[in-house]
């Protein structure tokens, strides 16, 4: 029988076609996998190529699919117009890598023209060698071609991102991370006897597809390369067995979502009873992982109906209204006025409203705090305003009234929402889902912690989280552990940067630490983690008034659009609505139109995208302009006014430098940061 696979490169060179040759390809490409000998293929054996296993098979007068075929085996690899076509395949060898074993497409050197000298980096020194030190033996451990070794130990770090392009991703991966001075594990050499294809680096790029089903929504879905081949460190994570909750870390673009894509998906193959909730912090997010999982597991029947992908509070919100009947909600204003209401009536309680909304909303509520002896015990984490027995007895007092209030009303909080599913789960209740998987979990919720800790039940696999502490913009930390999630010796850190430009990355990863650690202690390193793409530094500016920002920002952009990067592709962050007007004005600038992103509007095509920082999670553009970063904007003044507590103004400026750094990150080739002078404190960081 003859297996049939499909390369990431035939999917990446599908895309570049037109809609109507991507048909036409298609159609071919279906036909091949039902018969590959059928009469009716038009293969053409391409003598002047190296490998005498390439063929080309005709689509139409002029587009041609590469193949590369043998007795056992036929592998889809490229497409694209007769002559190029032709010329991209005499200029490919597939082999199997003599070290590691893995299956490799092979630029084939001699071929190739001299590599073009970059521009010298200036805080480089250009004439310096980077592996100039290291044997070729090494360097081909890591899954550089033996072709490559010789131009590999001459790369400067001016010329290194000008010949990654030629190489096997895991040998850019490694040089990179070598390159930063990590020192990367060399995979063990794969037996004589086992086949290269199955080797975890070949099945990055090789996929074999059992049916036309599977290789239509491969083809279906070319942009999307992560629902076709998934990193090998990715996969391990996927499949792994985990013993109680497990936890995936990494910076913004390391993949961490779709790690949980592809694990929710695995649990739910793996176990064919079972239900998964794949969720996560805020509708928009959860909506976006909705969409990407109808493209991850298309066609697969009995996995569909078995992942709920929403947002946490919608999930519980439809498990409260199913076992309690609907919850009527209190907003923050109402919260409010009955603490302003219950606090004017208590004596010794003249504590400034700010300060109650805080201890409500971190202590009480969150701790589901419903007694005076509770509160009077309880732990009040990260809180550096000291309170005596007759301060708490007082506040209290406060706290006892408001949640009458609330009882009168018939209102219930967020955190009573999850507090009481949690205590039904810890009763043994069972709630529905046998498997938790959560995006973005640096969000979390203490409430929305412990609920997951009790309907998971400690048991194996049942809760597995992605995220980023450096990219914690909403939730004051504290401890999972003590909320009945401990992770440690299960916590995993991905180092492979996949959306962001290596000069982004670098300016952007200034405004956090190196190292980073949870309340519980488990610390996570962001040292080590490398971009596989160059690109032009960040502009970073100040301006002497908003006009002339507006105007300067509305000339970068207009460049942008003239190199072709069509106006959806364009992102403006500013930090609140306040600042959305300066946005608009850079839009009109450019000449272009503008839609303003909410938790209700997408990203509309022909429209650049103007969104507040927060509301920015889960995007990704190819330019991205952050706006406004003036002194006062950025961090927010009302948020450092509103502060009564000193722990609380530590956890401000953090949230708000977090916040940048979620803006910086969400652009991929080009990035755009200015005000007003002086300018925010933190621009201070990105400049270096």
């Amino acid at each position: 029988m003859t297996e049939f696979r499909i390369a990431d490169t035939f999917t990446s060179s599908l895309a570049r076609l037109t809609a109507q040759e991507q048909k036409a390809v298609k159609t071919t490409a279906f036909d091949l996998q039902m018969d590959p000998s059928s009469p009716g293929l038009s293969f053409h054996k391409l003598d002047r190529a190296q490998d005498k296993n390439f063929w080309s098979v005709r689509v139409n007068a002029d587009i041609r699919l590469i193949v590369h075929r043998t007795p056992s085996s036929l592998l889809l690899v490229h497409v694209d117009h007769h002559d190029k076509a032709y010329r991209w395949a005499e200029r490919r060898r597939i082999e199997r890598h003599p070290t590691t074993g893995a299956m490799q497409l092979v630029e084939v050197r001699e071929r190739v023209e001299e590599l073009p000298a970059a521009a010298p980096s200036p805080a480089a020194a250009p004439g310096l060698k980077l592996f100039a030190g290291l044997r070729k033996l090494e360097l081909m451990s890591f899954g550089v071609p033996e072709d490559w070794v010789e131009d590999v130990r001459a790369a400067t770090e001016a010329s290194l991102f000008e010949l990654l392009p030629h190489l096997p991703q895991e040998a850019q991966e490694a040089l990179l991370r070598l390159a930063v001075g990590e020192k990367p594990e060399a995979p063990k050499p794969a037996p004589a006897e086992t086949d290269p294809f199955a080797h975890p680096d070949a099945q990055r790029r090789f996929r074999v597809l059992q049916d036309v089903e599977e290789l239509r929504r491969a083809l279906d879905f070319p942009w999307d390369r992560w629902a076709v081949f998934l990193h090998p460190a990715q996969r391990e994570l996927v499949e792994r067995r985990y013993s109680g909750p497990a936890r995936v870390t990494g910076s913004a673009g390391t993949g961490k979502t779709i790690v949980a894509l592809h694990r929710a998906a695995h649990l739910a193959r793996r176990n064919p009873q079972a239900r998964v909730l794949l969720t996560t912090f805020s509708k928009p997010l959860a909506k976006a992982l909705a969409m990407r999982l109808a493209s991850l597991v298309e066609g697969e029947a009995g996995i569909t109906g078995r992942i709920e992908a929403q947002s946490l509070t919608g999930a519980a919100y439809e498990l409260y209204g199913k076992l309690f009947g609907q919850p009527n909600i209190a907003s923050g204003g109402v919260v409010q006025g009955l603490l302003r209401k219950a606090a004017a009536k208590a004596e010794g309680a003249k504590f400034p409203l700010p300060f109650l909304v805080n201890e409500w909303t971190e202590v009480v509520d969150a701790q589901q705090l419903m007694s005076w002896d509770t509160y009077r015990e309880a732990l009040r984490l990260g809180r550096k305003t000291r309170l005596g027995e007759k301060q708490r007895r007082a506040l209290w007092s406060v706290f006892e009234e408001v949640q009458a209030g609330l009882r009168a009303q018939k209102l219930v909080t967020w955190a009573q929402v999850f507090g009481r599913l949690a205590n039904l789960a810890g009763s043994g209740k069972a709630l529905g889902y046998d498997f938790v998987v959560v995006d973005e979990a640096q969000d979390l919720s203490m409430a929305e912690a412990r609920f997951l800790a009790a309907m998971a039940g400690g048991k194996p696999d049942g809760l597995f989280f992605t995220g980023d502490l450096g990219q914690r913009i909403f939730q004051q930390p504290f401890s999972w552990k003590a909320m009945g999630i401990d992770v440690r010796g299960r916590s995993h850190g991905l180092k492979i940067n996949y959306r962001t430009s290596h000069q982004i990355r670098t300016q952007a990863d200034r405004l956090l630490p190196g190292m980073v650690s949870d309340v519980d202690g488990t610390r996570e390193s962001r040292r080590g983690t490398v971009s596989l793409f160059d690109g032009p530094a960040p502009v970073i500016g100040l301006f002497q008034d908003e006009a002339d920002e507006a105007a300067a920002v509305g000339t970068w952009i207009a460049e942008r659009l003239r190199e072709g990067c069509a106006p959806e592709e364009v992102g403006i962050l500013v930090r609140s609505q306040g600042e959305v007007a300066r946005a608009l004005a850079a839009v009109k600038a450019a000449g272009a139109k503008g839609t303003e992103f909410d938790e209700k509007v997408e990203v509309v095509p022909g429209a650049v995208s103007i969104s507040q920082m927060h509301l920015a999670k889960g995007l990704e553009f190819r330019a991205v302009a952050v706006m406004a970063c003036d002194d006062e904007v950025l961090p927010l003044q009302e948020r450092v006014e509103s502060v009564t507590d000193e722990a609380d103004l530590e956890e401000v400026y953090e949230t708000e430098r977090h916040l940048l750094y979620v803006a910086c990150t969400r652009a991929r080739d080009n990035l755009w940061v200015s005000g007003v002078g002086p300018g925010s404190e933190f621009l201070r960081d990105v400049t270096g």
